[in-house]
């Protein structure tokens, strides 16, 4: 092995040895340790804040979680392997101008779908709530290609014939986040079960500056909000330090709100993080706990990101080959 591969290469060599198999689209994921971590109040009762109070960030356990948004290229893979047809409205036409990423061509049983030059590497916006489950059933399952039936996005982690009552299922390997594990990837310090938490996703107390990409705040962050570059930017674009979380996440403030698990207020689903259009930088902030949207709303500033809780064999091969990198670099 080359003394210069990086740990993120050895990631995909590890997952690519543990699977037996290469995967049709590649996750970058990254790994939210510390479990057994104490939560923190968030809403209108924290100085600050907004939205109705719960304590959030708690996880009991390892995860993974997406590195960046689900861009328009990977919803576009996506669709080409289970939208040929679109019964549930996977697509929404906004994805073809404007702030959209993706254009649809043919006709009801020979859709197919490509990322607008220029703006495959964006976050994908215009999608529900039900649109990020089946995605996530699409990846649980495998990535098969074919109707959208349980086999490919109406089942795996979710079962879409609950409706607005579907929940996360036992046993699912690929999901939404909950808003716990969305909240530990953007604002807890890590290191510890007792760290504490950030009160912006990029280490930082104070607002990241809402500036253009790649940021010049070396000190609190940039990010994309504020109408700051007057669209969406490529994922994973700021990248003047710290303008990723402690767990190298990316825009978990800014660019595109993202759906999580949660129940806010009535049937509402969980919203977090702020987006380009919003003015405020509270609005990226851990205290500040939208009311979130109605599940089908899909709107030019609302995207996602998923997660996974890996496999033991998983966790214990990307540690060792860490320990591997990091042992050849201090030579």
């Amino acid at each position: 092995m080359h003394k210069c591969m990086t740990i993120a290469a050895v990631t995909a060599v590890v997952l690519a040895c543990v699977s037996g198999t290469q995967a049709d689209m590649v996750m970058d994921w990254v790994t939210v340790g510390d479990p057994g971590n104490a939560g923190e109040l968030s809403g209108g009762s924290v100085p600050g804040g907004f939205g109705p109070d719960r304590i959030c960030g708690a996880v009991e356990y390892t995860y993974n979680i997406g590195r960046h948004e689900v861009t328009n290229s990977q919803y576009a893979e996506f669709l080409n392997a289970a939208a040929a047809s679109d019964p549930n409205g996977l697509y929404n036409t906004s994805m073809g101008s404007g702030y959209g990423g993706i254009t649809r061509s043919g006709s009801p049983d020979s859709y197919t779908y490509s990322p607008i030059l220029g703006r495959g590497n964006m976050p994908v916006n215009s999608v529900s709530w039900y649109d990020t489950l089946r995605f996530a059933n699409w990846l649980h399952n495998g990535q098969p290609t074919g109707a959208q039936d349980p086999s490919t996005t109406e089942d795996g982690a979710y079962d879409m014939s609950l409706g607005s009552g579907v929940v996360r299922k036992p046993g699912a390997q690929v999901f939404l986040p909950s808003e716990d594990e969305w909240y530990k990837a953007a604002y807890y310090k890590g290191g510890s079960a007792d760290a504490g938490y950030w009160g912006y996703p990029t280490q930082s107390d104070t607002p990241p500056t809402a500036e253009d990409l790649p940021g010049t705040d070396f000190v609190n962050g940039s990010a994309n909000y504020d109408w700051a570059v007057g669209d969406l930017t490529y994922v994973g674009s700021y990248t003047a330090k710290p303008s990723d979380s402690a767990y190298r996440t990316f825009d978990q403030g800014g660019n595109v709100w993202e759906w999580n698990e949660a129940v806010v207020h009535g049937s509402y689903r969980g919203l977090r993080g702020g987006s380009f259009v919003y003015t405020y930088g509270s609005t990226l902030h851990a205290a500040y706990r939208s009311y979130g949207s109605y599940p089908s709303c899909e709107d030019r500033s609302i995207g996602f990101r998923v997660a996974e809780v890996p496999e033991p064999a998983t966790i214990t091969l990307l540690a060792f080959g860490a320990v591997g990198v990091l042992g050849r670099r201090r030579r």
